[in-house]
């Protein structure tokens, strides 16, 4: 069965607001989220795939520079894209809500261009600038030059794709975002990567110059997917505009917008950044450092799988309800949501926890030093994934600057701490990771308490204890299997511990752990999976 059309789905929307069905879009949020870990699973394993191979052929020294030019031009492009995509998903949301859909496409066109008015010249800039970015940041300056060039394409490639990939979620359709970011972008980089390095040279540089390639595709899937959409939309722009759709209006909120993404990803990679510093100067031995916590990152942003997930599903329901003053309706449905989130979690938690040195052996043996900083990590990182998606409960209901405010607090706290104990006479890697932790828990926490001073809702409630039966009796089972695994076959015992914690969880969760409807909701979702399949 197909998808519905924008205007389908919206039409459905509005016909159920005044009934108060929350059902209906517990339903949509069950249904869009169930897609998305579909495509963000792929994306993951893609993604991952792809550091494995890089690994494997160039080495922890050779993946530390792909790692780094990679994540600066994401983190650069996030910046770039100066808060469009999030300005797409927060107008076209309200502006489909209030039935005036066909005011989101001179929208979306004013968006776009100020992503590329900034993006470009900053990737530009980046071109330029590469002999002294490969030189402050890297160990292998040699190599790190060509790599910076290569992913100045990708800057503003990645900015203007996600410019209109929130175009899309603003009408609360996800699936291109799946097929470009989380599909088309990874599986690109594979295969670029292969395709470059077979037609060219096995080196870093080339590598990136593949992830800039990626984005590029990943940049054509989402722009086809607004053209497609917007075109349905009825002609004609009944109705005034609101005040947030004009340009200086745009200009405003992503001035604020605009640091608060750049912080946003600083905050996942600020601590990989100044231990690139700090080692600098220790040559090889700097350069596997900073490969191996960038592998103990990767590894420990698997958390954020589901929670990303959720917050592009939810996050135009956020706009929409907050828009119309349906406090109640969104408590309600960010408990659920929530819960969700972190019941899905949890087995990705019990893994990282019980079995960190063979998650880290699949980038190669030298990886599993960082066994210790995996387990620090986790624990700062499963505290964003308890409170939920409140940074975009925040930007949604137009509290940006607020946002702002708190990312400027955590990157400040990333960098003091990581500056302090991430230098090779302390902590080095687990100093690192100590600073993220405490980063993502401060961040994770001072949204919780804005989002309850400015909204009046929040996530906990006694549905959440529901969830520790099956976590524990989950770990246990997980870490009793592993105990009576032979410690040479690694990978085998990776997949036996994680099937054998992953089907006592499930079991005790659908049990204890779900309210009847909700347990209930979830087999008929499973059911017609199976019948698909079939």
């Amino acid at each position: 069965m197909d998808e519905p059309t924008a205007i389908e789905e919206t039409e459905v929307l509005e016909a159920s607001q005044p009934t108060g069905d929350r059902g209906r879009d517990q339903r949509i949020i069950l249904g869009n989220t169930g897609q998305n870990v579909l495509g963000l699973a792929i994306g993951a394993l893609a993604t991952f795939a792809a550091q494995v191979i890089i690994t494997r052929r160039l080495g922890d020294e050779g993946f530390g520079v792909v790692t780094l030019t990679t994540q600066f031009a994401f983190i650069a492009a996030a910046a770039t894209r100066f808060g469009m995509d999030v300005v797409n998903v927060r107008l076209v949301a309200i502006l489909v809500g209030r039935a005036q859909a066909a005011r989101a496409r001179g929208l979306v066109r004013r968006s776009a261009a100020i992503a590329a008015a900034i993006s470009v010249p900053f990737g530009v800039a980046v071109f330029l600038l590469a002999p002294w970015l490969a030189d402050a940041f890297s160990g292998r300056p040699d190599v790190a030059e060509g790599a910076f060039r290569a992913v100045a394409v990708a800057i503003p490639a990645g900015a203007l794709a996600f410019t209109y990939m929130g175009a899309t979620r603003g009408l609360k359709i996800m699936r291109f975002t799946l097929y470009s970011q989380w599909i088309a972008q990874p599986i690109g980089w594979i295969a670029f990567t292969i395709a470059f390095w077979a037609a060219i040279d096995e080196t870093a540089g080339v590598a990136s110059a593949a992830f800039a390639a990626s984005w590029a595709l990943a940049l054509a899937i989402a722009w086809f997917g607004w053209e497609k959409e917007q075109v349905r939309f009825p002609d004609g722009t009944r109705g005034g505009e609101i005040p947030e759709e004009r340009t200086s209006a745009l200009l405003r909120f992503g001035a604020l917008r605009a640091p608060a993404t750049l912080f946003s990803q600083l905050i996942f990679w600020t601590d990989f950044f100044v231990l690139s510093l700090l080692w600098n100067d220790e040559g090889a031995a700097g350069a596997q450092v900073t490969g191996v916590y960038g592998a103990v990152l990767r590894a420990g942003q698997s958390l954020f799988l589901f929670l990303t997930s959720v917050s592009l599903t939810f996050s135009p329901f956020v706009a929409d309800l907050h828009h119309r003053g349906e406090r109640e309706r969104l408590d309600a449905l960010y408990k659920q949501v929530t819960r969700w989130t972190l019941a899905a979690t949890i087995p990705v938690l019990l893994v990282l926890a019980i079995l960190p040195g063979q998650v880290l052996r699949i980038f190669g043996a030298d990886f599993v030093t960082g066994e210790a900083a995996l387990r620090i990590l986790i624990v700062g990182m499963i505290v964003p994934v308890m409170v939920g998606t409140v940074g975009f409960i925040l930007i949604m209901a137009g509290r940006t600057g607020w946002d702002l405010l708190v990312y400027a607090g955590g990157f400040a706290i990333d960098v003091a701490v990581a500056f302090a104990l991430a230098r090779p006479e302390a902590l080095g890697v687990e100093g690192a990771a100590i600073a993220q932790a405490a980063t993502l828990t401060f961040s994770a926490i001072a949204r919780l308490l804005l989002v309850r001073r400015f909204l009046g809702i929040f996530p906990f409630d006694a549905g959440y204890l529901r969830l520790v039966p099956p976590a524990v009796a989950g770990g246990v089972a997980m870490a009793l299997v592993h105990a009576a695994m032979p410690s040479e076959r690694w990978l085998l015992d990776l997949v036996v511990s994680f099937v054998a914690g992953g089907v006592v969880y499930v079991a005790v969760l659908l049990a204890v752990g779900l309210p009847k409807s909700e347990r209930a909701s979830v087999l008929a979702m499973a059911g017609k999976v199976v019948g698909r399949a079939r």
